[in-house]
């Protein structure tokens, strides 16, 4: 069983998604794609197994994205995943890859729909927020 997540140690959603990875007893591969980048089929079928157009699986804040006038409508997927090959810091994070499928984990938690394992204690996000109590289950929200 492999499971591959594409971090950046920068991003807390993606910290957070990694120790929730582990938190099932599972060790992921991890990439650092900033470093190590998916060629194009790779990140494709990122984005399509995630169900996700190319515009959604693209980071805006804190990356070029307005500087290279990606916000403009008409620009096709291909164009833009030529932008995300050039500039990793487009591809929004993380991408995870189980046997259960591919989500991009924003938030974290959605991670645990594609785990093929159950949490193993209680996970407390970085922030403070409580997602698995004590008795290895998700904590519900408001």
């Amino acid at each position: 069983m492999t499971v591959t997540i594409y971090h950046n140690p920068a991003c807390g959603t993606s910290r957070n998604t990694l120790a929730l990875i582990r938190n099932a007893g599972i060790e992921p591969v991890v990439v650092e794609y900033l470093t190590a980048p998916p060629d194009r089929a790779t990140l494709a079928s990122l984005i399509t197994g995630a169900g996700l157009a190319v515009r959604d699986a693209m980071r805006q804040k804190g990356t070029p994205y307005e500087e290279l006038g990606l916000d403009d409508p008409a620009i096709g997927d291909d164009a833009l995943l030529d932008a995300m090959l050039a500039h990793p810091i487009l591809i929004n994070r993380p991408f995870v890859v189980t046997p259960l499928g591919v989500r991009l984990c924003r938030p974290s938690e959605l991670v645990l729909d594609i785990l093929p394992a159950p949490q193993r204690g209680p996970f407390t996000k970085e922030d403070g927020e409580a997602v698995i109590g004590a008795d290895g289950q998700r904590v519900r929200h408001g």
